[in-house]
């Protein structure tokens, strides 16, 4: 025993088990923190869209003449919205363009990321590891990218370039 503590080796050994705890103890959503940061997406949303109550309205949104957005609504019923937010820069390749589909929720006012870069539904929490490598707060860290792409949106004044 003597020789181990003197090595350091009990003390990795303990880092090991707690390293593997935390990988087994499944991840519990914040749901206030969710809440709020869906919320702000809302509010956000409010004053990045001049009208987002049209179903089949596309808005195309330019930033410091560099950076092409377009959000486009799919979808238009008395209690939601739905749109989806891609990146249009033609010198990007496609895979680092993001691409969001996004849920207004008018009654509750909030908006919610309900699907990105194509991937379908997200689940509240994952376990990890898993077979399509999601993070365990993945749905928490795509809304928290929404508002700070919808932070940036507004820092910087897009103009709507196209309405169709």
């Amino acid at each position: 025993m003597v020789f181990y503590e003197q090595t350091g080796i009990t003390e990795k050994l303990a880092n090991t088990v707690n390293i593997s705890n935390r990988l087994t103890r499944k991840y519990v959503p914040n749901l206030p923190s969710m809440q709020a940061v869906c919320e702000l997406n809302y509010a956000q949303f409010l004053r990045v869209l001049p009208e987002c109550d049209t179903a089949d309205m596309t808005f195309e949104f330019t930033v410091r003449n560099v950076l092409s957005y377009r959000i486009t609504i799919t979808d238009a019923a008395r209690y939601t919205t739905t749109l989806t937010v891609d990146q249009v820069n033609a010198y990007s390749p496609a895979y680092l363009k993001p691409s969001m589909t996004v849920r207004l929720y008018h009654d509750a006012r909030v908006a919610e990321v309900i699907s990105s870069q194509n991937t379908g539904a997200f689940a509240a929490s994952y376990d990890y590891p898993n077979n399509k490598m999601r993070q365990r707060n993945e749905k928490q860290m795509v809304n928290i990218f929404l508002a700070e792409w919808l932070q940036f949106c507004l820092k910087h004044q897009p103009r709507v370039t196209s309405e169709a």
